[in-house]
Formats: structure tokens, C-alpha cells, sequence
């Protein structure tokens, strides 16, 4: 009897398995939705009556994952890097013959062309075949863990099909919602008075990060495949290649890509589908483009932020008028001061337009733009609303620029009069204390651990904390009352808060997020003027004169510590009992004194901000490029243009494991 339930159970999951295949990857389904049901139905039955037969990849986990108590992260294996954006023809071409002259002028070159989803980035972990994690991009190298909604797509295998099966994979794609499904959730939620989604892009981005997995399964989600993370136990050698494998494990992809000879044939692949896109039932806002094969992409590399073999085309912006009902002026994060069109909505691209931003004063006057103006306006790559021209005046008064922050009241500078950007410079203002808080609590800051953004948005918008001393009068009951704190975790923050008070000054001075200030120029800063004090002193000709400073960071500098707001701040950091002193060290003889470093590549036990701090620990020069007065490059994962210049140059290379020996020796 027994035995003949757990067929009855494996049988269940292999037909719906087999359905699922068919409908999402083949696109030839076989019976009714309500066939469907049924099947998935008899099978939760007998799952709940017979519990012991339960599986972690049982197609019932799409439905049954509960409410989740949040989100933790996960590190991708290798990094989900973001594509460089091209926005005509000629841009495309340029890439072309960056890639060209990258792999040499005798090498041919075949590419992939692919449609652009408009919607979210997922990583998917397979171990032996099996979906062990689903994670979002994050920030490129850690994402957030949002397995139990992932596993509620039906596009998305719980377990791979097929031979050939790799040991470990990381297979990247898009997770989109179809405008049917979009439409019929707006409709539901205008019946319930809820606010509408802008776009399916953010109802798919939302939905992804409900906590209610049978909400997610609701709206319908679903998935395109089209990148190849890290790979073991299959040897993949080219883009194609990759398609097919993943069609042969069940993992579905977008038929609409296309082998390209060259980029004569990706033109006419984009101009066809510039044409086309209304006719599909997602969004796509362009088309990636990538080199096939898998050696030639080893042998481009990377930049910073960007794969050197992909690229992506963005189409056309879109272009409607409507008339300008204001202007406003809206406070960044950085400080900067915008000025924001409010404008009459206008549908554009599928998205009801209300606002666009004027960037600076100067495009004000550059467009002679007004209240009541009619407008041209368009969505830049399909993203940000912008006002491309005055097609009607309204010959009504010119804007002018505030005389202080609409949001603080503190003085607003222009840094330097060929400068466009005014700038609020209070560090407490409450428009910027957000991300500023950020800044000062990061790791490269003042490393409070457990501070992060969840952490910080609730202290700001309860107006618990005002300013960056604030943070050193909360106490335990402050942190009680915020969302998932418990005794534990308040303890643990607010150790992490005490222990910050001793980094050193030159942390403290980057922390402060004083504008044009990064970690090096900290680092000298506190070397060279020892006290908080003398360095709040010091003058435009103090500072320009020292090397690394110069006149743009001096002024900023000098700017910073002239206003009110920011000499009131330091004081109670200062009460605060915060370290206002870089210890005279007397540096040893090291194998990196004098030396000038520079970093290549990912790193594996250290940031690159930790290693370069490192350096000018042990009395070396940590720089950020390479040039005849370099000592040593230090290369690790993917090393970029750095490597190749430092070879010609016949500068020393070495690896992360020689540099740690390196550093361990002083």
C-alpha cells in the first residue's frame, strides 16, 4: 500500500513536471488549466496525507511556501555585472570595433543577439541538478535570498531534465510579468483601492519581494534564461551552446534570439524588433548583444562595472507633449538641488508621466522653460522623463534659483562658478541624511555593523536619529521598537556603535561624506594634520598645496567645515567621545613601504577599498592606475586593462596569494 502511494506521488510530480516543460519551454501544452489544477491538487492531497513523502522540489512548493519572515542575503559566485548602454547605431558599431581590436583584426567574430526584457534579474543556483537557491541581483555581488517566491514561477525548473546535467551552475535571466497578467492586477487592485503598478517591470520587482509566497503565486510571474553565471562539470564553449544545453535541461529561453554573423545582421535584428515590440505580449525596452564564443569573452574581460563582449542597445525614447502645471525644486541625496517639471500626466511609453526633471538651473535657462510652457517630453532609455524642448511659451516669468535648501533652510553653493550643480552642503539635512547615514555606518566609514538601510530608513523617518550623532544617543528601547529588533540584535548594534567611536581619523573624516573626499584623500588628511582640529583649520592654500588634495577637493573641504551646520555636528561627535586623532605610526620596514601598488580584478579575502587601506598601512602609495611609476600590480579574478598595460610596461605581477605573504611579513 505504501509503496503504491509513493509511486502514485513520483508519477504526479513527473506528469506535472512534464506539463510545465511543455507549456513554458516547448509552448505546446497538452491539457487545460483546470487540468492542471486538478493534478496539482491530488497531489497536495497526498502529500498532506502522507507527509513523509514530501519533497523539497515537489511542484506543490510553487503553492504552498507560506508567509516568509524576510529576506537574508546570498553572494553570487561570480558577479551579476550591469551592461554598458548604447543608444544608436553608431554606438553599436563603436563596440564593435572596441571588441574587434580587443581579440585582433584576423579574428571573426559571431554574436548573439537578444531581446531585452524589461523586468527584474534572478540568479539561479542548480546543485546536481536541483534549484537550491533563487536570488536577486542586488548590488551585483550579493543579492537577496528570494528562493520560496522564485520556486512559485511554473517557467522555472525545480529540478533539471535530461543528461549532461552540471554539478553546480548559476543560470541568470529575467523574471517578467506578461501585460495580460499586469492588466488584470491593476483592474484587481483599482477594485480594491490599492495603488496601481506603474509598469509590469515594477509589479514583477514587487511581487518578487512579497513575503506572502502564495501572493507571488497568484501573479503569475514568469521567466527568460539568458546568462551564464558560474559553471562546473560541463564545459560550455559558446553562447549557443548555452541555449541549447538550457533548452535540453528544461529551462526555458526567449526564441526570438538570434545567431549574428556580424554586427550587420544584429543592426537589422534591432531595427526589425524596434518595429515589432508592441506585438509581444512583455515588454522589452532593446536588445543585448553578445560575443558567442566563451574564450573570446575570457580574453575581453571586464571593466569595473561592465562585461567587455556585451553590450546593450537601448531603442529610441518615445516623445509626447503635454504642458508644464510647475516647477519644483527637489533635494538629492548628494545634496544637489533639481529642479522637477510637474507636468499635466501624459501616457508615454505605457507609463503615465507626471513629472520630469530640468537636471540644473542652466537647462532651465538653456530651455527658456516656464510654468505653463507646452512641452516636448520623452523617457531616456525608456527610464527617467525628461523635457526635450519648449514647443509653446506660455510667456510667463523666468524660474529663479532658491537662495537657500527648500528642505533645511541652510545655505545652498555652487562649489565653482563653471559648476551647474547648486548644492546643499548641510550634512544633517534630512533630504541627503539618509543615504549619508549609509555612507557613515559602512564598512569604508565608521563599520557599524548592523546598521544598514532597513536599519537606518526606520530611525530617519521616526525621527530618531536627526543627524550622524544621533546615532550615539540611541538606546535599547529605540531599537525594541523598530521592525525584527529583539534584546539580542539591539545589544549587538549597539556594541557595534561604541566600538565605532575608536576608528581611526581618517575614517571618520571619509565617513563624514565630505564631497570629493574618497578614502585615500582621508587617509593623507589624517596623516598630515593629525587632529580633527587643525584640519578644520586649515586653509583653500594649506590644503591646494598638498598633492594628492588639489583646488577642487581643498574648496570642498574648506566649504564643508565653514558651515554652521556641519562645526555644530563635529562638536557633538566630539561630546560623542569619537576618536579626533590619527596616531603618529611609525612605520617598520615593509615589504610595500614606498611602493606603489596598484589592484587589478576580484579579489577574494579582502574589498578593494581593504587592500588599498592595507597598503598605505604598511607606508605604500595604493593607486588606482597603472603608469611607469608603478612598483607592483596585484592581480586577481578577471583582471582588466590594467593587467595587460602593466605587462607591456614589464611592472611586477602578482597574485593575492603572494600579497597576502606580503602582508603578513611586517
Amino acid at each position: 500500500m505504501q509503496k503504491d502511494v509513493q509511486n502514485k506521488i513520483e508519477n504526479l510530480r513527473k506528469e506535472i513536471s512534464d506539463h510545465d516543460y511543455k507549456y513554458y519551454v516547448l509552448s505546446q501544452p497538452e491539457i487545460s488549466d483546470k487540468e492542471y489544477d486538478d493534478l496539482l491538487r491530488q497531489l497536495k492531497e497526498l502529500e498532506d496525507q502522507y507527509p513523509e513523502y514530501k519533497s523539497a522540489d515537489s511542484p506543490t512548493v510553487r503553492i504552498s511556501a507560506g508567509i516568509l519572515k524576510g529576506f537574508k542575503t546570498v553572494k553570487h559566485k561570480q558577479k551579476m555585472l550591469s551592461l554598458e548602454n548604447t543608444y544608436s547605431f553608431d554606438e553599436l558599431r563603436e563596440w564593435g570595433v572596441r571588441v574587434q581590436k580587443g581579440l585582433g583584426p584576423s579574428k571573426e567574430i559571431v554574436y548573439v543577439a537578444e531581446l531585452k526584457i524589461d523586468g527584474v534579474s534572478a540568479n539561479l543556483t542548480y546543485v546536481d541538478g536541483k534549484l537550491t537557491v533563487g536570488a536577486t541581483r542586488g548590488d551585483g555581488e550579493t543579492g537577496e535570498d528570494v528562493t520560496a517566491n522564485i520556486k512559485t514561477i511554473r517557467a522555472i525548473p525545480l529540478v533539471l531534465r535530461g543528461k549532461n546535467i552540471p554539478s553546480y551552475i548559476e543560470i541568470r535571466g529575467e523574471v517578467y510579468m506578461q501585460k495580460e497578467e499586469f492588466n488584470k492586477l491593476n483592474k484587481e487592485r483599482q477594485e480594491s483601492s490599492e495603488a496601481l503598478f506603474a509598469n509590469p517591470r515594477n509589479a514583477a520587482s514587487g511581487s518578487l519581494k512579497l513575503l506572502d509566497t502564495a501572493m507571488v503565486a497568484q501573479r503569475r510571474l514568469n521567466f527568460f534564461a539568458h546568462s551564464l553565471g558560474e559553471c562546473r562539470g560541463v564545459e560550455i564553449k559558446d553562447h549557443w551552446q548555452f541555449f541549447k544545453c538550457l533548452k535540453e535541461w528544461g529551462v526555458r529561453i526567449n526564441d526570438n534570439c538570434a545567431l549574428c554573423k556580424d554586427l550587420t545582421e544584429v543592426i537589422d535584428y534591432c531595427r526589425y524588433w524596434q518595429g515589432k515590440r508592441k506585438s509581444l505580449d512583455y515588454d522589452i525596452d532593446g536588445v543585448v548583444v553578445k560575443v558567442n564564443n566563451m574564450m573570446a569573452r575570457k580574453r575581453l574581460g571586464f571593466t569595473l562595472k561592465s562585461p567587455r563582449w556585451a553590450i546593450s542597445y537601448k531603442f529610441p525614447a518615445e516623445q509626447v507633449t503635454t504642458e508644464v502645471l510647475d516647477i519644483k525644486v527637489n533635494v538629492g541625496r548628494t545634496g544637489v538641488i533639481t529642479p522637477i517639471a510637474q507636468l499635466k500626466p501624459v501616457e508615454c511609453a505605457g507609463v503615465i508621466i507626471r513629472q520630469a526633471t530640468l537636471h540644473n538651473f542652466d537647462e532651465i535657462k538653456r530651455l527658456n522653460i516656464k510654468k505653463g510652457d507646452r512641452v516636448l517630453i520623452e523617457r531616456a532609455g525608456e527610464v527617467i522623463p525628461k523635457v526635450v524642448k519648449v514647443v509653446k511659451s506660455s510667456g510667463k516669468s523666468e524660474f529663479p534659483v532658491p537662495e537657500s535648501c527648500p528642505v533645511c533652510g541652510s545655505e545652498i553653493v555652487k562649489e565653482k562658478e563653471e559648476d551647474v550643480a547648486y548644492r546643499c552642503v548641510n550634512p544633517s539635512c534630512p533630504a541627503q541624511l539618509e543615504r549619508g547615514l549609509f555612507h557613515f555606518a559602512s564598512r569604508s566609514g565608521l563599520d557599524i555593523e548592523g546598521m544598514g538601510e532597513s536599519v537606518i530608513k526606520q530611525l530617519v523617518q521616526r525621527k530618531i536619529v536627526r543627524d550622524f550623532a544621533d546615532i550615539y544617543s540611541l538606546k535599547k528601547e529605540d531599537l525594541l521598537g523598530l521592525e525584527l529588533f529583539k534584546e539580542k540584535k539591539a545589544e549587538n548594534l549597539l556594541a557595534a556603535i561604541e566600538k565605532s567611536k575608536k576608528r581611526s581619523l581618517s575614517r571618520l573624516i571619509f565617513a563624514l561624506g565630505i564631497r570629493h573626499v574618497g578614502e585615500k584623500a582621508a587617509f593623507v588628511l589624517a596623516k598630515r594634520f593629525r587632529t580633527m582640529d587643525n584640519l578644520m583649520k586649515a586653509d583653500f592654500s594649506e590644503l591646494d598645496a598638498i598633492y594628492e588634495v588639489g583646488s577642487v577637493m581643498a574648496e570642498s573641504i574648506v566649504t564643508f567645515f565653514k558651515q554652521k551646520d556641519s562645526r555644530k555636528l563635529i562638536e557633538r561627535l566630539r561630546k560623542a567621545g569619537l576618536n579626533f586623532q590619527e596616531n603618529a605610526v611609525v612605520v617598520k620596514k615593509t615589504a610595500l613601504r614606498d611602493k606603489t601598488v596598484v589592484f587589478t580584478g576580484e579579489l577574494a579575502g579582502f574589498s578593494r577599498s581593504e587592500a588599498e587601506n592595507l597598503v598605505r598601512e604598511l607606508g605604500g602609495n595604493a593607486a588606482s592606475s597603472v603608469s611607469k611609476n608603478t612598483d607592483l600590480l596585484v592581480a586577481g579574478e578577471n583582471p582588466g586593462s590594467k593587467y595587460a598595460k602593466a605587462k607591456k610596461l614589464g611592472i611586477k605581477i602578482i597574485g593575492e596569494k603572494e600579497f597576502l605573504r606580503l602582508v603578513s611579513s611586517r
